[in-house]
């Protein structure tokens, strides 16, 4: 394990040197999590996911491709009624018969 001394800039600035930035993929702009411990400040890069919020017609395009079942498919229907869509309007393949 290899240490290395940094200084603290203005405004509580840390510099992390080149090595470890290469080391642990930290680019200009990523997040990292401060955490206190008992012995100093530890420093670890943060996961972030990517959210996608799902609009009234991705919802029912979920509600109703995943129908199996004619009964399935019928719940589907009401529920894309019930945001206020016409099922006619999202693109979907109804359910086959077995």
């Amino acid at each position: 394990m290899r240490i290395e001394t940094t200084k603290i800039g203005r405004r509580g600035a840390v510099v992390i040197p080149a090595g470890l930035r290469r080391k642990y993929g930290l680019e200009e702009g990523a997040l990292v999590v401060a955490e206190a411990r008992e012995e100093g400040v530890l420093l670890r890069p943060a996961v972030t996911l990517p959210l996608e919020r799902y609009t009234p017609e991705r919802k029912a395009e979920f509600l109703l491709n995943n129908a199996v079942t004619s009964e399935d498919y019928a719940w589907a229907l009401k529920e894309v009624k019930k945001l206020g869509i016409d099922p006619k309007t999202i693109s979907h393949e109804k359910p086959r018969r077995r």
